[in-house]
């Protein structure tokens, strides 16, 4: 590391620098994929991603430096953030609608989608969201690739609204009510994604059980701070189906 180079603070992927107005991430196969998305959506006006900007003299991918903090400063988002941030996944998939990858394609898989409906993030949640002087940014899109909206809004409903065992069941179910109204999710879809939280949290414990049984970083270090939490989690929106969907209704 030069002394121009500053390490990110956070739950941060390892060798992600800040070097002035840019971040350096060390690349995979999977870069060249991600780069040729974040150019579409900077080329439609989507401000919720930051710019693409080659490579450096190292070869690290290099991507604009979103300014601001990630997660809510109070430990929660208030109701009408909620509904600001269902709109901005509601944008990034009609920004997405549209995008042809490359060929051939190559995308980070961490957990394999239910489906190829359109290119997702696949970690919008609160570490991954940048509170901007432009307003809501999603960073850290190497996990992007193929998937579906439901799935993608399963996991970024759960985390966005906090709905874990800590909290009531009938507050995370207005909470979702707020976020999935933001997004403008309608019709069979509402219910759907209420059967499938609980499923999409699962995948994420699986995920990090495997990630201890092989030894796998960051997924192993994760499983012993955070398994119990998925766990349970998954358990929770399992056992509340039925009020999730009443909210959703």
């Amino acid at each position: 590391m030069t002394r121009d180079e500053q390490p990110l603070t956070g739950n941060v992927t390892a060798g992600v620098v800040r070097v002035g107005d840019t971040v350096r991430r060390p690349v995979g196969p999977w870069t060249d994929s991600v780069d040729a998305l974040l150019r579409h959506l900077h080329e439609v006006g989507f401000p919720g991603a930051p710019r693409p900007l080659g490579r450096d003299a190292a070869g690290r991918q290099v991507l604009e430096y979103v300014p601001g903090e990630t997660g809510p400063p109070e430990g929660t988002y208030a109701p009408a953030e909620l509904a600001s941030i269902g709109a901005l996944l509601a944008d990034l998939h009609r920004a997405t609608a549209d995008f042809v990858p490359p060929a051939p394609a190559v995308w980070n898989r961490v957990i394999p989608p239910d489906g190829e409906e359109l290119v997702c993030h696949h970690d919008a949640a609160p570490w991954n969201l940048v509170r901007s002087p432009r307003g809501w940014v999603l960073i850290d899109w190497d996990s992007a690739g193929p998937g579906t909206r439901l799935w993608e809004l399963a996991y970024a409903a759960q985390s966005m609204a906090g709905m874990g065992p800590d909290r009531p069941a009938r507050e995370s179910a207005e909470r979702l009510r707020i976020f999935v109204d933001g997004y403008g999710l309608s019709g069979a879809d509402r219910p759907a994604l209420a059967g499938m939280l609980g499923r999409r949290a699962r995948a994420m414990y699986d995920l990090l059980c495997r990630g201890a049984r092989e030894g796998r970083q960051p997924w192993a270090r994760i499983h012993t701070e955070d398994g119990a939490y998925w766990r349970a989690t998954a358990e929770h929106l399992d056992a509340h189906v039925r009020l999730w969907t009443s909210a959703l209704e």
